[in-house]
C-alpha cells in the first residue's frame, strides 16, 4: 500500500523508496567512471604510476611542491573511484541480479574488490611515506650481501699469489708513488653490493672497494678470458645512454689483473643515478683470481689521485655531490658479522646511520691522499704492548680486503700468542742461537736499536731502513745472499729479533725467558702463501689483540679476529692476521679490512678529509 504522505516531510511512496534502493551511489564520482572487475587492475596500475611520479617529483626542490599537490588530487580521485562503488554498470555481470536482498550480493563483491584496492593503496602509501623520510635525510643507501669465506678461493689465492706476487713480503722499495692497489688480493673478499651500468640498467655484482679508485665490470667482447663466461657483461650495444671513449686501461693487483678500454655511462647506485661516469669494459681477466670470485667487478671508492687513467671516481665530491645527488661529501660503512644473519651490511652515501653505531666517532685525519690513509699508534697483545708502532705506523681502512694486514715482525708474534701454525725459518733461528745474547746486550747498553743489525754485521746499513724485507726474504734461500755478499734474510731477521727483545724487556721477563721466545718465534712466521690455522676448541684462551687509532684503544677479541672457512666436520678456524711488509717511506703499514671494520663502523669524510671508527651495533 503506498503511502498517502508527500515528499515535502512526509513518508516516502513505495516507488520512491524502490527507487533509492536501487540507484547506484558514488562518492563524487560520475557512475560510468567506477571500475569493474574486468579494469581494476587498470586503476591500481594508474595509481602505482602516480605514487611513483610522486615519489619522483619528492627528489626535486621546493618549487616542485605545486605538482605534487596536483598529482595528490589525481591520487585521491583515483582512489574513490576504486573504492566508493556500490554502483554496479550497465555491463557488469550482475546486472541481471534482482532488487532487494540479491544487490547486497553485488554489493559485496564490489566491496571485496574495493577492499583489496584501498589495503594496497594503504601499503603503498606508506611505503612511500618510508621512502621519502629515508631520503630527507640526505642518505642513500646500498645493501650489502655477505658470503661464507670459500675454500676453494683460498687455494685459488694461494695458486695466484705463487704465480704473481704474495700479497704478503712484498716490498714496495723507496718509491713514495709505490702503488698498494698492486697488493690487494680480492679473493677472500666477503662482501658485495649490486649496481647497475646504462639505460635500460643492466646489473653487476661489485666489491665496494675503499682500497682503490676505478669502476670496472667485464665487456661483451671479453672473448677469450674464462673468468668473463662466468659473469655478467656489459653490453654497449644496449644502451642508450652509452658514449664511447675508448681509452685504453690496465690495473695490476696482489693477485690477478684486467685490461680493457674506457667508455662512459649512467651507473645507479642504490636509488642514485650518476650521469656520465667513465669506468673500464674489461676484456682481459687473466688468471685463476676471477674466475671463483663471487662478483663481477669492483668499484672504487678512492680518492681520484689512484684511479687509472684519472678517471673521477663515482662517489660523492667528484660525480654524486658535483651532480647534486647528496648533501655531504661522506659515506659510512656496516658490516653485519653476525654469521647467522642474511643481511650482510649497509653502504651509507651523503652520511651516517645512527642506528649501526654506538658511542661516538673517532676521528684521525687522511695523511696520504690517494687512499684513506692515516696515523696509526702501537698494537697491543693481551694488553701488553708490542712497541713495532711507537714511533708511529700508518694505516688503511680498506673494505675491499677481508683480513687483517700488518708487519711480519709484529704478525708473528700474535701468531705466537693466538697459537696460530707458522713456517720454521731456519735462517732466524740461526740468527737468534748466534747473536741472540749479542742483541739483548746491546739494547741494555741502550745502543740505539736501529743500529744495532749494522753493528754486528747482519745488515750494510745504518739505521737507514726500516725492517721491510720482511717474511719472504726470511724463509726464501734463494734470496739468502744480496749481492754485496751480506744475507737479507739475516738482516731481517736480526730486525725482527730485535723488536721482539724489546717488547718483552718492557715486561720485565727474564733473559732466558727472551731468548727462548724470540726462538720460538722463529717456528711462528707466516706462511708467505696463505693465512695461519689456529685450533677452533681454543678460542677462550686466547688474548685480545688491541689498534690505537687517535689515541684510542680499539679491541679486538678472538671471536672477532678469528675466522670459519668451510661447514661440519671440514670446517678450519684461522687468523684473520696476515703479514704485509712495505718499505719506508710509505711503510710500516696496516690495512684495516673487514676484521677490523666489521667490529667498527667507519664513516669516510672527504669534505674534512678524515676518517672515524666506531663501535658497530
Amino acid at each position: 500500500m503506498s503511502s498517502s504522505r508527500g515528499n515535502g516531510g512526509g513518508l516516502e511512496s513505495d516507488d520512491q523508496r524502490n527507487e533509492k534502493v536501487n540507484s547506484p551511489v558514488s562518492l563524487s564520482v560520475p557512475c560510468e567512471d567506477v571500475r569493474t572487475e574486468e579494469n581494476l587492475a587498470d586503476v591500481h596500475e594508474e595509481n602505482q604510476q602516480l605514487f611513483e611520479e610522486v615519489l619522483t617529483q619528492t627528489k626535486k626542490t621546493n618549487t616542485a611542491l605545486a605538482k605534487q599537490s596536483e598529482l595528490y588530487e589525481k591520487l585521491i580521485l583515483g582512489t574513490s573511484k576504486s573504492i566508493g562503488a556500490d554502483c554496479i554498470p550497465a555491463n557488469s555481470p550482475d546486472t541481471n541480479v534482482k532488487p532487494g536482498a540479491s544487490r547486497a550480493f553485488a554489493s559485496v563483491k564490489m566491496g571485496i574488490y574495493s577492499k583489496t584496492v584501498a589495503v594496497s593503496l594503504i601499503v603503498s602509501f606508506l611505503l612511500f611515506l618510508s621512502a621519502s623520510a629515508e631520503r630527507n635525510d640526505g642518505t642513500f643507501r646500498v645493501g650489502l650481501k655477505k658470503l661464507k669465506l670459500d675454500p676453494k678461493s683460498r687455494i685459488a689465492a694461494r695458486v695466484g699469489s705463487k704465480q704473481l706476487k704474495p700479497l704478503r713480503g712484498y716490498g714496495l722499495g723507496d718509491s713514495g708513488d709505490a702503488d698498494i692497489v698492486t697488493l690487494k688480493n680480492y679473493l677472500d673478499a666477503q662482501y658485495y653490493g649490486e649496481i647497475a651500468i646504462g639505460t635500460p640498467p643492466q646489473k653487476f655484482t661489485v666489491v665496494f672497494d675503499t682500497g682503490s679508485s676505478n669502476l670496472w665490470v667485464p665487456s661483451s667482447k671479453c672473448y677469450f678470458s674464462i673468468a668473463c663466461l662466468f659473469h655478467s657483461k656489459y653490453k654497449s650495444s644496449r644502451s642508450s645512454t652509452y658514449e664511447k671513449n675508448g681509452k685504453s686501461a690496465a690495473i695490476h693487483y696482489g693477485t690477478g689483473a684486467i685490461a680493457g678500454f674506457f667508455s662512459n655511462d649512467a651507473v645507479t647506485v642504490g636509488d642514485l643515478v650518476v650521469k656520465d661516469q667513465e669506468f673500464i669494459e674489461a676484456t682481459k681477466e687473466p688468471g685463476i683470481t676471477f674466475v671463483l670470485a663471487k662478483f663481477d667487478g669492483i668499484l672504487g671508492l678512492g680518492f681520484q689521485e689512484i684511479s687509472v687513467g684519472n678517471a673521477a671516481p663515482v662517489w660523492y665530491a667528484y660525480n654524486m655531490l658535483k651532480q647534486g645527488l647528496i648533501k655531504e661529501p661522506v659515506f659510512s660503512f656496516w658490516l653485519n658479522r653476525n654469521a647467522d644473519d642474511e643481511e650482510g651490511g649497509e653502504l651509507v652515501f651523503g652520511g651516517v646511520d645512527p642506528n649501526h653505531y654506538k658511542g661516538e666517532h673517532t676521528y684521525v685525519p687522511v695523511t696520504q691522499k690517494g687512499y684513506w690513509q692515516f696515523d696509526m699508534g702501537d698494537v697491543l697483545i693481551g694488553g701488553a704492548p708490542t712497541g713495532y708502532c711507537e714511533s708511529g705506523c700508518s694505516a688503511i681502512a680498506d673494505s675491499g680486503t677481508s683480513l687483517l694486514a700488518g708487519p711480519t715482525t709484529v704478525i708473528t708474534m700474535i701468531n705466537h700468542a693466538i697459537g696460530a701454525a707458522g713456517v720454521v725459518s731456519q735462517q732466524c733461528k740461526t740468527v737468534v742461537d748466534q747473536y741472540g745474547q749479542t742483541i739483548l746486550d746491546l739494547l741494555l747498553s741502550e745502543t740505539q736499536p736501529k743500529k744495532i743489525c749494522s753493528q754486528i754485521g747482519l745488515c750494510t746499513f745504518d739505521g737507514k731502513r726500516d725492517v721491510s724485507m720482511g717474511i719472504e726474504s726470511v724463509v726464501d734461500k734463494e734470496n739468502a745472499k744480496s749481492s754485496n755478499g751480506v744475507g737479507d734474510a739475516a738482516c731481517s731477521a736480526c730486525e725482527m729479533a730485535v723488536v721482539w727483545i724489546q717488547s718483552q724487556l718492557r715486561q720485565n721477563m727474564t733473559q732466558e725467558r727472551i731468548l727462548d721466545y724470540i726462538n720460538d718465534l722463529c717456528e711462528r712466521l707466516p706462511s708467505p702463501m696463505g693465512e695461519s690455522a689456529v685450533d677452533c676448541a681454543q678460542l677462550s684462551t686466547m688474548p685480545t689483540v688491541s689498534l690505537t687509532i687517535g689515541g684510542k684503544v680499539f679491541d679486538l677479541a678472538p671471536e672477532e679476529y678469528v675466522l670459519k672457512v668451510g661447514e661440519g666436520p671440514a670446517a678450519q678456524c684461522i687468523s684473520g692476521f696476515i703479514a704485509l711488509d712495505v718499505a719506508p717511506p710509505r711503510g710500516p703499514l696496516w690495512i684495516l679490512g673487514d676484521v677490523f671494520m666489521g667490529k667498527y663502523h667507519t664513516v669516510f669524510d672527504f669534505g674534512k678529509e678524515q676518517v672515524g671508527f666506531a663501535e658497530a651495533v
